[in-house]
């Protein structure tokens, strides 16, 4: 019984360098303010202020993609706004392979992305990073894109349920 299994979250340091400056700027503008004399801003609303700018940037830490592929089908959780793993059941999929694709071009980048606003026929992602992802097409003719960083295992294990998949041939 083979398993695929995978967490990734968002380590990319082009990332990092943005978030540090979207950290960094408003601290310094609010910082500034609240040092002039004569500030508006009281020190609660300073410690505030900082807190929030801070929690904001650091949320996209606490993000993290989970995926594994065992007996039952593909299991995937984009915390936190997927409290808990959903399952695709190997019933209600047509296809599944590991293929290259264009996050920005075919997603409008990383993140929980597709559906009503870019590209609706691409169906919906769920990535962190990269180019390489679990595609899956299901029976009811929607899509759904896994990013992976496993490319060869991934593809190793969906080789192994092939016969699974209710579109195999």
């Amino acid at each position: 019984m083979k398993i695929f299994k995978e967490e990734q979250r968002f380590t990319q340091t082009w990332l990092k360098i943005i978030l540090a400056i979207s950290l960094i700027v408003p601290i310094i503008v609010v910082s500034k303010e609240y040092l002039e004399e004569n500030s508006k801003i009281t020190t609660n609303e300073f410690i505030l202020t900082l807190v929030g700018i801070t929690a904001s940037v650091a949320f996209i830490f606490f993000i993290k993609l989970k995926t594994s592929i065992d007996e039952k089908g593909i299991h995937y959780q984009f915390y936190p706004f997927h409290l808990k793993m959903k399952l695709i059941k190997w019933e209600a999929i047509k296809k599944a392979q590991v293929r290259t694709y264009d996050p920005i071009s075919e997603y409008g980048g990383w993140g929980l992305k597709g559906g009503s606003f870019w590209n609706k026929e691409k169906g919906k992602c769920v990535n962190i990073s990269g180019d390489i992802g679990i595609q899956v097409e299901f029976k009811n003719g929607k899509n759904l894109l896994i990013g992976t960083q496993k490319k060869e295992k991934a593809a190793h294990v969906l080789k192994t349920y092939k016969n699974r998949i209710h579109g195999a041939s």
